[in-house]
Order: C-alpha cells, then sequence, then structure tokens
C-alpha cells in the first residue's frame, strides 16, 4: 500500500449528477477526471445497473448533466461544440448522438410527453474587444469573466424537429426551467428589479409557450433561488428576507409561499462547486431534500427524518419509478453512486492508505462548542509540526470525507505532520445562530475558535508550539492572513485565493457590494487584515488565481506588496486563467503545483527553518 500523492489527482474518478431511469433500473451519471497528457479535466458519462460492472456511454471530454426522457429511451446531455455547451440525444438503443442546438445550452429539462426540451442559452453579443459599458454592478461573474450584452434566456427545442423559441428576453437572467404537469408552462427564477444589484431580489416566474410575457408569483418577502414543479408541487428555495442565514424550503400555491416545515434548524443545501447538495426531490409522496449537519451533506425526508445520514456526504439526488439515486462521498471515496441504498460502483483507490481523520469538538474561550477534526498518523507519539486549514465560505465547513482537493494533507500526515480542520463560528452545518454568528465581526468573532484548539493540541503534546503553520482558502485566505497579522503563533503563512482588504474588494469582487452589506456590513477597516499587516512576521506564500472575479487578484497583491515593503519573507504565485474556483475545477497542473508548493513552503520554513 502507498501513501496518497498529488499526482494521485491523475487516479481519482469522481461520479457525480446521478440520474435514475425512468423504470428506476439504472442510473446515468458523469465521471470527472484530470488527464494529464491534455492537462484539461474529463468528463463522460457512465450507466451503472444493479448486478452488472458500470458502463462507459460515451468518451467526453466534456460531456455532463444526463437527462433521461419519459420514456428512457433517449439520454439527453450537453458537449462542447466550438467551444460551446450544445444538447446532444443519445438512443438508448444503439447509435451516435445527434445534437439539437447551435447557439449553446445550459441543462436540458424534458417535457413531460418528450416532445421539447427547455433550457436557458445565452443571448446577446461578447464581441471581446468592445469597450464594456456597465449601468449596475453586474457586470463579470466569476468563471465566466466580463458578461457584457450576454444574458440567459429561456429556449424550448422540439426533439424531432430541431425547431427552436426563445421565451423570454430583456435585461435580466432566467434561471433553470421546470416544466408543469400539462407541459404548457414554464417556471423559473429570475430578478428583474432596475436596482436588483443594490436590493437583492429574487422572484418565481412563469412562462407559456405562447411566448407571452412572464408573470410574476411571489411577492417581496422571500428572496428565492430556485424552483421545481415536482408532481403538483411547486417547490421553492431561497431566503426570508434579507439574504442572511440559512436557506430555506417553500411550498408556493395560489396564496402564495408556506414555509415547509423540516424540523431541522439546518440550511438547505442544493448544490453547487465545493457545497455538496441537490435538488429537491419528491418519492412515494414524500418530499426529499439536502441540509448539512456537522459537516456532512445528509438527505432528509420533511420534516426531518434522516434518509441517507451515517459518514456520507451526498452530492447528487435524482427520483423516479418510486426509486431513488444518489451520489455519496465517504471517508474512503470521493463518491459513489448508490441506487435505493445499494452501492454500484467502488471509486475508492485500492492501493492507497489513508491516514483517518479523528472528529473533535474544542470548546472556545467563551464556552462554544467548536468541532474540527485532526489527521495525524496515529503512530506519532511526540509533539510535531501541525498546519491550521482553515476552510472558505465563511459559510461552508470542513467534511470528514476523502479530499481529493487537499492533497497536501494526507502528504504531510505522512511526513510527520498533524493537520487540522475546524468549523467555526460562521460555518454551516450547526444551527443558524452559529451560522450567523461572525457576521459583522469577521476576524474578531471566530478567531479565538482557531486559537483555542491549538492550546488544547499544544497541551495533549499532539503539536510543537514552535512549529504551527497556517493555510486557507478564499474566507481561509482571509483568516490566514488575518491570523499571521495579529497573532505571533504561526512559523510559516499560505493564503490561497486570499482577501486582505475588504475596503477595495468590496468594489471590485463580482460579490462586493452583497459582502458589504450583508456578510461584512460594518467596519470594514476594522476588519481587514491589511489594517494589522504590521503585525505579521510569518514567512508566506500567496497563492491565487489571475482571473479570480471573486476574491480579485489585487487581493493578493495588497498583501504580498506590504509584506515585500516590510522585509518579510514572502512569495507571490499567480495562476494563469485560474478563477477562484482553480483549486477545484482549474487545470490539473495548476492543482498539483498549488499541492506540492505547499507542501515545499512548510517544509521549508517550518521544518528547514529548525537547523
Amino acid at each position: 500500500m502507498s501513501r496518497l500523492s498529488p499526482n494521485d489527482l491523475f487516479r481519482i474518478a469522481v461520479p457525480g449528477d446521478p440520474q435514475v431511469r425512468p423504470d428506476g433500473g439504472a442510473v446515468a451519471y458523469t465521471v470527472t477526471t484530470a488527464d494529464r497528457d491534455a492537462d484539461e479535466n474529463r468528463c463522460e458519462l457512465w450507466l451503472a445497473e444493479p448486478g452488472r460492472e458500470p458502463r462507459r456511454l460515451t468518451s467526453g471530454p466534456g460531456d455532463q448533466a444526463p437527462r433521461w426522457s419519459p420514456d428512457g429511451r433517449t439520454l439527453a446531455f450537453l458537449r462542447p461544440v466550438d467551444g460551446k455547451p450544445q444538447i446532444h440525444l443519445l438512443p438508448m438503443d444503439g447509435g451516435e448522438p445527434r445534437v439539437v442546438t447551435t447557439e449553446g445550452a445550459g441543462t436540458p429539462v424534458w417535457s413531460p410527453d418528450g416532445r421539447r426540451l427547455a433550457f436557458t442559452a445565452p443571448h446577446g453579443e461578447a464581441e471581446p474587444h468592445a469597450p464594456v459599458v456597465a449601468d449596475t454592478l453586474e457586470y463579470k461573474v466569476d468563471g465566466a469573466g466580463l458578461l457584457r450584452d450576454l444574458r440567459a434566456h429561456l429556449v424550448v427545442v422540439d426533439v424531432d424537429s430541431g425547431e427552436w423559441r426563445r421565451l423570454t428576453g430583456g435585461d435580466f437572467h432566467a434561471g433553470e426551467p421546470a416544466w408543469s404537469p400539462d407541459g404548457q408552462q414554464l417556471a423559473f427564477v429570475s430578478s428583474m428589479e432596475p436596482d436588483r444589484d443594490l436590493t437583492p431580489d429574487g422572484a418565481v416566474y412563469v412562462v407559456g409557450l405562447d411566448e407571452g410575457e412572464p408573470k410574476r408569483l411571489t411577492d417581496p418577502g422571500v428572496i428565492c433561488m430556485g424552483v421545481w414543479w415536482l408532481g403538483e408541487r411547486v417547490v421553492v428555495a431561497g431566503f426570508k428576507g434579507d439574504p442572511i442565514g440559512h436557506t430555506r424550503l417553500f411550498e408556493l400555491d395560489a396564496t402564495g409561499l408556506t414555509e415547509i416545515e423540516t424540523g431541522l434548524d439546518r440550511n438547505i443545501m442544493v448544490g453547487a462547486p465545493g457545497y455538496p447538495g441537490a435538488s429537491p426531490v419528491v418519492l412515494g409522496g414524500e418530499l426529499l431534500f439536502c441540509a448539512r449537519d456537522g459537516g456532512l451533506t445528509h438527505l432528509f425526508a420533511a420534516p426531518g427524518s434522516t434518509r441517507v445520514g451515517g459518514e456520507n456526504s451526498v452530492m447528487g439526488v435524482s427520483a423516479a419509478g418510486g426509486h431513488l439515486a444518489y451520489v455519496a462521498a465517504t471517508p474512503g471515496s470521493p463518491g459513489d453512486v448508490y441506487l435505493d441504498d445499494r452501492r454500484l460502483t467502488d471509486h475508492a483507490l485500492p492501493d492507497v492508505e489513508l491516514f483517518p481523520l479523528e472528529r473533535r469538538v474544542f470548546t472556545a474561550p467563551d464556552g462554544t462548542p467548536v468541532e474540527g477534526f485532526l489527521l495525524r498518523d496515529p503512530a506519532l507519539k511526540e509533539p510535531g509540526p501541525l498546519l491550521l486549514d482553515v476552510h472558505g465560505g465563511p459559510h461552508n465547513a470542513w467534511a470528514p470525507v476523502f479530499d481529493g482537493v487537499h492533497l497536501y494533507h494526507q502528504v504531510l500526515a505522512a511526513r510527520g505532520w498533524s493537520v487540522l480542520t475546524l468549523n467555526p463560528r460562521g460555518s454551516d452545518g450547526y444551527g443558524e445562530a452559529f451560522y450567523t454568528a461572525a457576521i459583522g465581526a469577521w476576524g474578531l468573532k471566530d478567531a479565538d475558535d482557531f486559537l483555542s484548539p491549538l492550546d488544547d493540541l499544544v497541551r495533549e503534546g499532539v503539536a510543537d508550539p514552535d512549529r504551527l503553520a497556517i493555510t486557507g482558502y478564499s474566507y481561509g485566505g482571509y483568516m490566514t492572513c488575518w491570523l499571521s497579522a495579529t497573532t505571533d503563533r504561526f512559523k510559516a503563512a499560505i493564503p490561497g485565493g486570499c482577501v486582505s482588504d475588504l475596503t477595495s474588494m468590496s468594489g471590485t469582487s463580482d460579490a462586493g457590494y452583497f459582502l458589504k452589506m450583508f456578510e461584512c456590513c460594518g467596519d470594514l477597516t476594522a476588519q481587514s487584515p491589511l489594517t494589522h499587516v504590521a503585525g505579521v512576521t510569518a514567512p508566506t506564500l500567496v497563492l491565487h488565481g489571475e482571473r479570480d472575479d471573486r476574491c480579485p487578484v489585487g487581493q493578493a497583491e495588497q498583501w504580498f506588496a506590504a509584506l515585500r515593503e516590510r522585509g518579510v519573507p514572502a512569495r507571490l504565485v499567480r495562476y494563469p486563467g485560474g478563477s477562484h474556483l482553480f483549486i477545484l475545477n482549474g487545470r490539473p497542473s495548476h492543482r498539483i503545483d498549488y499541492n506540492e508548493r505547499i507542501v515545499a513552503w512548510l517544509e521549508q520554513w517550518v521544518i528547514g527553518s529548525e537547523s
């Protein structure tokens, strides 16, 4: 057996987006891998059936979003053509897929009779050399870059003839559509108010196939984020009031929105990169939904009974024909496909031995419990170097499952390090009061949640107080800057995708105004690491994507320049083309480099500096 290394990235296969066939007898799903030769991520479609080995349906490299036709005879999916994702139809009785769109497409959604597909498609011009004219703050999005005149609008295409119609238009973006049971209307979420960039708004609209004007169905009071027509029920995910705190579920009828009683003080997880979860589904009359509980995303049935729990972290769900399919990560696997709780795949690395994670609950100075996970070779008996790794968000959470992103955790454990990951105030999975506890006080309210556990591990003889280091990405990068500036505990610091100055970020990030008004919503200077940069002594490695529009690269540049001015050993590494999520889905060579640089910096300044 070998230990995990950064190069194992090329052997990790991550399943996702499981779609159970309408008869319940098979599951189509995606498998994402890293291609060493092409230096790109590949995504293929696979089919899993009980009692048979999974088989590949397509060869990629960019096939995704499989969706079954109502009769189960055709699989619609997205495949790029000349750089744009287009809908293809794969006949399941044999033959090559045929393309049915030409202008780009989002996830396909079949009409109940199987005659049409609805989807969002880009509309407008995107001339790369034209001046960028902005009248609102919605002019860029991380990962997509500058939007110019591009908007996402609803389109319906006839499966047989290929004829298509655009159902919406205007200066707004239409969300993913949901068909009415009679196939005559589409529901979607959109923000159409002129000042939506300053006053967050999201409403449910319906539009008929006659191409009439969309009709708004929901009133202000709930900011809608997604809508699903589940049989006769219309289910909505959104926020009550301002976009603060937990996402909730609502049911929409003729009288308006009524909150669905889940029986849980937990955040609804509908799924996004880095945020496992899934859209709600109905099975046997029960509404199933995902929510995070103690770092793990579980599947629940309203009101509050657990459907998939334990050490599983669910990241994709579908239901059809009285059957349930889902993908779940576990401590030993990046994810596997299940059908009615029967595992159909095995994506664990068979020849790799992983160090186990120990679940710990620490107590902050004010008595607040803080859960965390300690990764360490159980054979170690003496105090050794320890890396504190801070998650992003801040409303995310570490989970005790296989981690194919932070490969350096296992690498360091093999070299005698301990790695501590904590879910401090602001983390998801511990109730809404905990979730919102650091709002308006970044760094001020949650710092002790990190420092107190370090004290405990030093007292226990796990951590050597002279060999402590800190890293983190996004909000974790912010906290790395903050803690290395406000304490001298760390021998090395590695902020990734960082935030150093909240004032400049509020005017340059694609989410800057939102963060200023609803997250930091206080004295930005007092909460900015740059205010305290004179206190930094730890040699600092700054890692950042050059096309990061969420935490713009200027944040890294400001921190690096301030450290250089003060003579602190520092290095800035910029990853060309890297968006904010590049450590999740960027070039494989960049992801490996990110992992290797962290290990090398820690060995140089924490281990090497001893001699």
